[in-house]
């Protein structure tokens, strides 16, 4: 069974990369045999979006309910647990390709007029390897008749080999955190400093326990750098531009593995945090036949 459609094997020097169909989601990536991604099995569904593309919006939806020009919209609910449509439409679509090299392959999908999301979206996500990782690019196109709110996001875990996940320190350069309610939506924002949500230095996973956005990113060279640090020193890092100006970060104990179940870490960049089709922020509005 091939859950996540057909994978697309890139090659570049010492890394390695697999990138599925479905969801355009990074399944595998390694630099010099080390695996930075937990990775899943081919025939099962893909645990917790691991990887995936999440548009056009990332994260969460109150009640799958905002308004366009007035008019109440009602998205599916996805999250049913929480109430809420989550991470877009995209995540179990299967992307085309349309552009590939051994070290690269650019995929593409449309999202058409749904429940709740009346809009055309021609969409595209270009992965390279590059000596020491993954380089993703995204864009959009509206391809209807009227602008589209429009927010991207991805959902890659990360890894430092065999090394227990519970082990890594976890920096997050950002001064602001976002406070959410028991359904995990949006109710204000805080300075790191005055709680429990400074990772400005680096905690150890094993004492977190996430679900949780940052703002007020750290921008050097033009993008902002959130890293995981084994014991013994090595560190791999996501690293985005400035218009991924959210980060959230996901932490399970239920992650499967060869050996069972077990810790995995996902470091999500976000053009937009939760709930941006009501907040608006974030948000960005693409006009018929313009690209972003």
């Amino acid at each position: 069974m091939k859950a996540h459609g057909d994978q697309y094997s890139l090659t570049a020097d010492s890394a390695r990369a697999v990138i599925t169909a479905v969801g355009a989601g990074i399944r595998q990536l390694s630099v010099d045999g080390i695996d930075l991604t937990p990775g899943y099995r081919a025939d099962v569904v893909r645990p917790y979006y691991a990887g995936a593309v999440l548009m056009p919006w990332p994260n969460r939806v109150r009640d799958g309910r905002w308004s366009l020009d007035g008019e109440p919209q009602r998205l599916d609910i996805t999250e049913p647990e929480h109430g809420n449509a989550l991470h877009g439409l995209l995540c179990f679509t299967a992307y085309q390709p349309v552009a590939q090299t051994d070290s690269s392959i650019t995929l593409a999908a449309t999202v058409f007029p749904q429940h709740g999301y009346p809009f055309t979206l021609a969409t595209t996500v270009r992965y390279t390897l590059v000596g020491d990782g993954l380089q993703v690019t995204h864009s959009v196109t509206n391809t209807g008749s009227r602008p589209a709110p429009v927010a991207i996001g991805a959902h890659p875990f990360l890894c430092i080999g065999d090394v227990p996940a519970a082990d890594l320190t976890l920096t997050v350069r950002a001064d602001t955190h976002i406070d959410v309610d028991d359904r995990l939506n949006p109710v204000g924002s805080g300075p790191v400093s005055d709680g429990n949500w400074d990772l400005r230095a680096g905690r150890r996973v094993a004492d977190l326990d996430l679900d949780d956005s940052w703002t007020d990113l750290h921008i050097v060279d033009g993008g902002s750098t959130h890293t995981l640090r084994a014991p013994d020193g090595r560190t791999v890092s996501l690293w985005a531009d400035e218009q991924f100006g959210y980060v959230h970060v996901f932490t399970t104990r239920r992650y499967p593995t060869a050996d069972g179940l077990g810790t995995a870490v996902a470091i999500e960049p976000m053009t937009a945090p939760a709930d941006a089709l009501n907040s608006g922020r974030g948000t960005r509005w693409v006009a018929p036949s313009r690209s972003e």
